[in-house]
């Protein structure tokens, strides 16, 4: 499945229709009456024993939970304007095209999916001045005009989550920023800042930034160098940044709804908010031939490459095959 409107129009720029149907893959795209997760689902029905995905990271969430519930693997060809997800599975962002090489000879990795109730998110659930700005008219045409109309009630402290977040040093009432990532982003060195270098550690990373009396003058570049400097696992700062991992974090309050954006898309959640993860819920199939994570270690208990050159470990399963026929691989988007 595809997107044709992801990443202002990335998948007829880099001819991907072309490229997969050339590889034996059924694409189908998706529109106002069909959206991607459908489509996925109906692919599995007609017996697809692949998905594949070209979007942005919502889209490549919709089908990926489908992935993951009903056994297939997933290929993923980022053709969204901020591909965090395929970033992190070390894809190249500069061509999404060479992707759909995992279509025919791909490594399998198995990682694990963010869940908020029965959603499942790849990302990040966030709540707070990035979920605000999700809701203003024309975000995705001009992204900096939305965050500047948001923005300032938040750096004055005027603005904040209706919630309370749990955290390992005690509850955080009604912070400006809270971010709940699956997998925990990297803080420490500037040049990756926010960066997974793992999406199989088993845990969801959080950020609560409270709410000063008095927010600092330029409140993101506070942020990133505060955490910069910080560990995995520490205890808040005077400054009012807490950090960590969980397998499950949870937001309560007294409000029935909050604004969230969940992968980038906008939406209303009930409270309370309990957000889990699965781990190694979803194989990925990823060309043998990309850039790769940079620092990431060569493999891990969970998450290493389970079939690479000269090892003895089982291929995947459901191989694509280019002949066609209902066993044949299914792009969705």
């Amino acid at each position: 499945m595809t997107n044709p409107r992801s990443g202002g129009g990335k998948t007829a720029r880099y001819s991907l229709v072309q490229r997969a149907e050339d590889m034996g893959a059924q694409v189908w795209m998706t529109s106002a009456e069909r959206d991607a997760a459908s489509l996925a689902r109906r692919a599995v029905r007609e017996g697809a024993q692949l998905l594949g995905v070209a979007g942005g990271d919502g889209t490549v969430s919709a089908v990926a939970a489908v992935a993951a519930d009903e056994g297939r693997p997933l290929v993923v060809a980022p053709a969204g304007t901020r591909n965090h997800f395929a970033r992190d599975l070390g894809l190249d962002l500069r061509d999404p095209g060479r992707a759909l090489d995992a279509l025919i000879e791909g490594e399998a990795m198995q990682v694990d999916l963010g869940v908020l109730g029965s959603r499942v998110f790849v990302n990040n659930v966030s709540f707070g001045m990035y979920a605000d700005a999700l809701l203003e008219p024309g975000y995705r045409e001009d992204k900096p005009r939305a965050f500047a109309t948001v923005a300032p009630d938040y750096l004055k402290g005027k603005q904040w989550v209706e919630a309370r977040v749990d955290t390992p040093w005690g509850t955080v009432e009604y912070p400006q920023v809270v971010l709940i990532s699956n997998n925990p982003y990297h803080l420490a060195t500037p040049r990756w800042l926010g960066r997974r270098f793992s999406l199989a550690t088993g845990e969801l990373g959080a950020i609560v930034l409270k709410r000063p009396a008095q927010a600092p003058p330029d409140l993101l570049r506070h942020l990133r160098d505060e955490l910069r400097l910080r560990k995995r696992d520490v205890s808040p700062s005077d400054d009012g940044v807490v950090v960590w991992s969980a397998p499950g974090i949870t937001l309560h309050g007294d409000v029935r709804h909050l604004e969230a954006g969940v992968d980038g898309e906008a939406v209303r959640l009930p409270l309370p908010v309990v957000c889990g993860i699965r781990p190694g819920a979803l194989r990925v199939l990823l060309p043998k031939d990309r850039p790769g994570v940079p620092g990431a270690p060569a493999a891990s208990a969970r998450g290493e490459i389970l079939d690479k050159p000269g090892q003895d470990r089982p291929r995947p399963r459901s191989r694509p095959r280019s002949r066609a026929g209902s066993e044949r691989p299914s792009l969705c988007g």
